[in-house]
């Protein structure tokens, strides 16, 4: 076979060069790098999300909790709860914060939305004062005061406000507000 084929055929042919080689595997390799650092920091922060639902599911419930207890001038105890028109038809009128033996777990448990102003509890437990597991680095706190809605004047006592605000771990803080207005008195049913 004539040479001058032989040296034709050779620079036919296509390829990478070693250094060509070692260039791609060096751009590839800062590339992947950088989308594997993109992948770590989400996976690192995927709890947070957790963190932040589970704070608002606790605080959720417990606010829910507080507005389903009843509303009243007097003490839920008291013969007149049900018919009183303001606090002086009561024998024990009703006050924000609870009443002397009163707590949310054990004895004379809370039995009106004013009880748990100023309730709080670390590591959050249920109503039998079971902790809950999965939940001890959690906070919880309530605060109840009268407020103004729509056309009842804070001043009147007959709406108030209930805020319950939940720290996580982290730093996570979720505060929910809601309201309760008062649905005394029965006598004129």
């Amino acid at each position: 076979m004539p040479s001058h084929l032989h040296t034709s055929r050779r620079t036919g042919q296509q390829g990478l060069t070693l250094v060509e080689l070692i260039v791609f595997m060096v751009v590839v390799s800062a590339a992947l790098a950088g989308v594997l650092q993109i992948f770590v920091q989400a996976g690192a922060r995927s709890a947070d999300p957790m963190i932040r639902r589970q704070a608002l599911a606790i605080a959720e419930s417990l606010l829910q909790e507080v507005q389903l207890m009843p509303f009243t001038f007097c003490d839920p105890d008291d013969a007149n709860a049900d018919q009183a028109a303001n606090s002086a038809a009561c024998g024990q009128p009703e006050n924000i914060g609870p009443e002397a033996g009163e707590s949310r777990y054990a004895g004379q448990p809370f039995d009106n939305v004013n009880d748990y102003h100023g309730f709080s509890m670390s590591g959050i437990r249920d109503l039998t004062n079971s902790a809950i597991a999965g939940l001890e680095n959690y906070q919880a706190s309530v605060t109840v005061a009268a407020a103004a809605l729509g056309s009842i004047g804070a001043g009147s006592g007959d709406a108030l406000q209930i805020t319950v605000t939940v720290n996580g771990p982290g730093g996570e803080s979720i505060s929910l507000q809601g309201y309760r207005t008062r649905h005394a008195p029965n006598a004129a049913l």
